[in-house]
C-alpha cells in the first residue's frame, strides 16, 4: 500500500538509498537534510518525485513540516564517525542525541506511526565475544558510540511512554555507492577504493588484522523497510549485518583483485575509539523482521568498485 514517508539525512549515503527506493516504489517522500555532509546529487534519479526540506534536525519546525501526514520516518541523519566524535564530542552529541530527541518529539506530535532509527554496532565496544548479539551489555568506547546508545534508549522510552513505535537498527559497517571518500572522516571502503583507482597507497590504522562485518547498503535498506512493517519491532533493537567478518587486510586484497592491481598500503598507529573485531548475530532480525542479507561481501564490493570507476571516468 502506498503511503507518505520522511527520511532524515535523506541526501546522505544510506538515507539517499532509502529515499530513492521509496520513490521507485511509488510513495510520497520527504527528505530532511541540512546538506552539511549529504548532497542533492545523491538524489539524482528521483525524477523530481520527492520533496527536499533543507533544515537542521534540531529545528522542530522543519521536522514538523516534513512529518505532517507521514506514516513512517526513517531517521538516518547523524554525524557518523568515531574519529570525528573524538575530535568534537559536543558536535556529535548535538546531532546524534539532541537531533534524535527532536525527531522523536516531532514524530509523536505529528501522529507518525513508526520511526526507524539508525544506530551502530559501535555500542558493543571492544568485547572479544563474537558474534555480537543484542542481549550483550553495551560498552561504548567512543563519544560516537555513546550517542548512538543514547538514541536507542530514547527510542525505547518513546515507545514505552508515548506509544510511538520506534525501532533501532545497529548497522555493521555499511558500504556501497555514494559513500563519501573525500572527508578525513570517510569510511574505509571508499577510502581504499579511491586510493587504488588513483594509484595511491591508502593508510591502514593498526596492523590491518582488525575485522568488520562489512554490509552492502542494499541490505541496510531492506532491513529498514522490514523494520517499518514488522509487528514485533516497536521498542526493539536489531543488528543489521551479514554475520561474517573480514579483516582490513582481506578487504584490501579483495579490492585489489577486483581492480586487477597490486594492493599495497601504509600502516599507522591505531586510532582512538576504534574497536578490534566486530561481527553481527542477525538471529533476532531474521526471526522478527524476516531479514536476510540480499547481497554478499564480494558482490557488494564489485558493485561498489564499478560505481566509483564510473564516477572516475565521468
Amino acid at each position: 500500500m502506498l503511503g507518505c514517508y520522511a527520511v532524515t539525512g535523506g541526501a546522505g549515503f544510506i538515507g539517499s538509498h532509502i529515499a530513492l527506493r521509496l520513490v521507485r516504489d511509488g510513495h510520497e517522500v520527504r527528505v530532511v537534510d541540512d546538506l552539511s555532509t549529504g548532497s542533492r546529487d545523491n538524489l539524482e534519479g528521483s525524477g523530481g518525485k520527492l520533496r527536499v526540506i533543507e533544515g537542521d534536525i534540531c529545528d522542530g519546525a522543519s521536522l514538523r513540516r516534513a512529518f505532517d501526514g507521514a506514516d513512517c520516518v526513517f531517521h538516518q541523519a547523524a554525524l557518523a564517525s568515531v574519529p570525528r566524535s573524538v575530535d568534537d564530542p559536543a558536535a556529535t552529541n548535538r546531532v546524534n542525541v539532541d537531533g534524535t530527541l527532536h525527531v522523536l518529539q516531532a514524530a509523536r506530535d505529528r501522529g507518525v506511526r513508526r520511526v526507524v532509527c539508525a544506530s551502530s554496532s559501535s555500542v558493543y565496544g571492544d568485547s572479544p565475544t563474537l558474534p555480537k548479539c543484542e542481549d550483550m551489555l553495551p560498552a561504548p568506547k567512543s563519544p560516537y558510540a555513546v550517542t548512538k546508545l543514547a538514541g536507542e534508549h530514547y527510542c525505547a522510552a518513546f515507545t514505552e511512554v508515548f506509544g510511538l513505535e520506534a525501532v533501532s537498527l545497529r548497522y555493521f559497517n555499511i558500504f556501497g555507492p555514494r559513500q563519501d571518500p573525500h572527508s578525513q572522516y570517510s569510511a574505509v571502503v571508499p577510502l581504499f577504493v579511491t586510493a587504488l583507482l588513483e594509484g595511491r597507497r591508502p593508510t591502514v590504522f593498526g596492523d590491518g588484522e582488525q575485522s568488520r562485518d562489512f554490509t552492502y547498503v542494499e541490505n541496510a535498506v531492506e532491513a529498514n523497510f522490514r523494520a517499518a512493517r514488522a509487528a514485533g519491532a516497536p521498542g526493539v533493537t536489531f543488528n543489521v549485518g551479514c554475520g561474517k567478518c573480514y579483516t582490513l587486510n582481506e578487504l584490501f586484497q579483495a579490492l585489489g583483485a577486483i581492480l586487477g592491481c597490486e594492493a599495497q598500503a601504509d600502516y599507522a598507529e591505531p586510532r582512538a575509539g576504534d574497536v578490534r573485531h566486530s561481527m553481527a548475530d542477525i538471529t533476532r532480525a531474521r526471526t522478527i523482521l524476516g531479514f536476510k542479507p540480499l547481497v554478499g561481501f564480494e558482490e557488494g564490493l564489485r558493485r561498489t568498485v564499478e560505481w566509483y570507476k564510473g564516477r572516475a571516468e565521468a
